[in-house]
C-alpha cells in the first residue's frame, strides 16, 4: 500500500502530513514553505502575530512554494477573526481553528470557498464540526504541546471519531516519526499533524536555545500547567514554571494588551511564549509535545520529511505483510 494523499475539501496534499501551526512566531513562512515544498501542508501560526506581520509571512511563504499552505489560529485569541480574514485575502489553502470553537468561521470560509479544519477531542464536537461545514477534523490528544482539550491519547480517541464522521480525521499529539504516521493511518486516520518534530528543524526560526533545551531535556522535565487561556498545556520545567507552581505574584502581569478574549492572568502568556521563541530560559514558557525525548537532532525539513515518508511506508508494508491493515 502506497502512502495515501490527503484531500481536504478541494485541495490535496501529496502526503498525509500537516506541520503544526505553533503560535507566537514559531511556525513562520520559512518552516511552512519548506514543509509545503515536500508535499505536506505547511502551516503558519497566526496567534501572537500582528496583522501586518501575518500578511508578510503569508506572502513570503506563498512566494517560496507552490505547495499547500495553512493558517492555524486560536479561537481564544481576540484577533481570531481578523487573522482569518488576512489569511483568506492572501489565498491560504486551509484554515485550522483550535483552542476553542467558533461557528462563525464556517460561514466566513464558505464565502471564500476555503476549507476549514477544526481541532476536536470528542465525537460530539467532531459531528458538530462536520454538520457546520468542516472539511476535516484534527483529533489532538493529551501528548501534544500547547493547549489541550482532553486527557485522552489521540490513538484512543481516533477509532470512534473516524466511525462517527465521513470527513477526513487527522491525528495529532506526540507524534515524531514515520512509524507514528503509519500507525495512525492503520487506525483509520487520513493523516497526521506534527509540531515538535518540525520545531526541531533547521527551517524553524526559533532561537537555538529553544531547540537545545528540548534536545537536552529529560522526560522528567515535562510538566503540565494550566495556561491563562484556560486550557492545560505540556511544557518544560523552567524558572517561570517554578514560579507558576509556587503562585509567585511576581509573574502576574502589571499591564495587559488584551490578546485573549478571556485570560486567567496567572502570567502574560504572550510575553512568556515570546521569551521562549527568543531563547530566554528564565522568562520563557516552552511548550512541547511529550515525545521530545525521542528527537535526537535538528535536521533540514527535507531530510525530516523523507525519513517520515520512508518509515511510514515501511510500517505500512510490514502491516500489509501481516495482513493486519484496517481502513476507515
Amino acid at each position: 500500500m502506497e502512502i495515501p494523499s490527503l484531500k481536504i475539501g478541494a485541495v490535496t496534499a501529496r502526503f498525509p502530513i500537516i506541520q503544526g501551526g505553533m503560535a507566537v512566531n514559531v511556525s513562520t513562512a520559512e518552516l511552512a514553505s519548506a514543509v509545503a515544498d515536500e508535499g505536506g501542508i505547511g502551516v503558519i501560526g497566526a496567534t501572537g502575530m500582528s496583522m501586518e506581520n501575518l500578511r508578510k509571512q503569508m506572502r513570503e511563504a506563498r512566494a517560496a512554494t507552490k505547495g499547500l499552505l495553512g493558517l492555524n489560529v486560536m479561537v481564544a485569541a481576540r484577533e481570531f477573526k481578523e487573522s482569518v480574514l488576512v489569511a483568506l485575502k492572501e489565498k491560504v489553502d486551509v484554515i485550522i481553528a483550535g483552542a476553542g470553537f467558533s461557528r462563525d468561521i464556517f460561514t466566513l470560509c464558505k464565502e471564500w470557498k476555503t476549507p476549514v479544519i477544526t481541532m476536536v477531542a470528542s465525537v460530539k464536537v467532531a459531528r458538530l464540526s462536520e454538520r457546520l461545514g468542516a472539511s476535516a477534523v484534527i483529533v489532538e490528544g493529551c501528548d501534544a504541546g500547547g493547549h489541550l482539550g482532553t486527557e485522552e491519547h489521540a490513538a484512543d480517541l481516533l477509532p470512534a471519531i473516524c466511525e462517527a464522521v465521513s470527513i477526513p480525521v487527522i491525528a495529532a499529539g506526540g507524534f515524531v516519526d514515520g512509524s507514528d504516521v503509519g500507525r495512525m493511518l492503520e487506525l483509520g486516520a487520513a493523516g497526521v499533524q506534527m509540531g515538535t518534530r518540525f520545531l526541531l528543524s533547521d527551517e524553524c526560526t526559533v532561537h537555538k536555545n529553544f531547540k537545545n533545551l528540548l534536545l537536552n531535556a529529560k522526560a522528567s522535565d515535562l510538566v503540565r500547567i494550566m495556561s491563562p487561556v484556560g486550557l492545560p498545556a505540556n511544557a518544560i520545567r523552567t524558572p517561570l514554571v517554578e514560579k507558576y507552581f509556587k503562585e509567585d505574584s511576581s509573574i502576574k502581569p502589571t499591564s495587559c494588551d488584551g490578546c485573549l478574549k478571556k485570560c486567567g492572568r496567572q502570567f502574560c502568556i504572550l510575553e512568556a511564549l515570546t521569551a521562549a521563541r527568543n531563547g530566554d530560559y528564565e522568562r520563557g514558557l516552552f511548550f512541547t509535545g511529550k515525545r521530545y525525548v525521542d528527537i535526537k537532532t535538528v535536521e533540514p525539513v527535507k531530510k525530516i520529511f523523507a525519513d517520515l515518508v520512508a518509515d511510514a511506508q515501511a510500517y505500512l508494508d510490514r502491516v500489509l505483510d501481516n495482513g493486519a491493515l484496517v481502513t476507515s
